[in-house]
């Protein structure tokens, strides 16, 4: 255990290792959360990790989306979530009737769904993707077949872009942290300092990813710098990812726009509220078997790409 955590971080250890509760924290959780987590990762990451995990029971400080997930891929243990109000503004922006509708519109569309949805909008989805693999889950599918990308029109886009993709058809979703980015406030970071490479998550515009000197979704991000020469980043996605940075690299320099990008969904967790969940567990997030069969098939799908 961690000799520099608080009392507070002590006791979701303690408690959560004597329940067999593992928790899963993704990278734009509040720090303190980060550390108390047994695994900290991009959505891609959880997923995998989720099912390989050996608690009996999972608790994901994130947002409801991962918790289903979890639930989806592991049906034996029980999910909980700290903050049951902690949702995904994209994922509410489709559900299961307008995908039905989608669907008998464009018949002979492979559906790729963005992990940012609902259970019930992964069961009707062919093949899941996250941002780290949504390009190479794309690419799986045979380039004659069009492809209907749900729910974010700015990872679709970055997608179709990669590919030379022109049968792709974009559902106008979108992620509200990442597309209302200040374009003009980047070039001008990018200017003042022109030494920092600009990294940047494939949820923001097409405008902004211009701009980018690498896109990649968060993990991608901590492997990029762990790996490169550089000493200085500009992190274009929401702020807290520079929590695992600088802790993986404390002699390189990470900066932010100005005003940072905030989730207010992620900040909804706190340390507090995990202490209460590895307590009492009581926000359990449950998803219908038959909705579950479905929905697996789908991650699973992922998964094996």
């Amino acid at each position: 255990m961690n000799s520099s955590f608080s009392q507070i971080q002590v006791e979701i250890r303690r408690l959560a290792d004597e329940k067999g509760i593992v928790i899963l924290a993704h990278n734009y959780q509040r720090g303190e959360i980060q550390d108390v987590a047994h695994f900290t990762g991009d959505s891609l990451q959880m997923a995998k990790f989720a099912v390989q995990t050996s608690g009996s029971a999972i608790l994901v400080c994130g947002v409801r989306f991962m918790a289903e997930t979890a639930a989806i891929l592991n049906p034996r243990r029980h999910v909980y979530i700290p903050e049951p109000d902690a949702g995904c503004p994209m994922a509410n922006m489709i559900d299961e009737n307008t995908l039905r509708r989608l669907r008998l519109e464009n018949p002979t569309a492979v559906v790729v769904c963005y992990v940012n949805s609902s259970a019930e909008v992964k069961a009707l989805s062919d093949i899941c993707c996250t941002s780290s693999n949504a390009v190479r889950v794309v690419a799986s599918i045979p380039k004659e077949k069009p492809v209907l990308f749900i729910p974010d029109q700015n990872l679709g886009g970055f997608v179709k872009r990669s590919l030379n993709r022109e049968n792709m058809i974009l559902f106008p979703g979108y992620c509200h942290v990442h597309n209302y980015l200040n374009v003009k406030s980047i070039k001008e970071l990018k200017e003042s300092d022109p030494d920092s490479i600009l990294l940047m998550h494939p949820e923001c515009t097409q405008e902004a990813l211009k701009l980018a000197d690498h896109i990649a979704s968060t993990g991608q991000m901590i492997e990029f710098v762990k790996k490169s020469q550089a000493k200085s980043f500009i992190i274009v996605t929401e702020r807290e990812i520079t929590y695992p940075l600088k802790k993986a690299n404390p002699d390189k320099k990470f900066i932010h726009p100005d005003p940072p990008l905030l989730c207010p969904n992620m900040k909804l967790t706190t340390i507090q509220k995990v202490l209460e969940a590895v307590k009492s567990p009581a926000h359990r997030v449950t998803v219908s078997e038959s909705v579950r069969i479905s929905a697996v098939q789908a991650l699973n799908r992922m998964l094996e790409v």
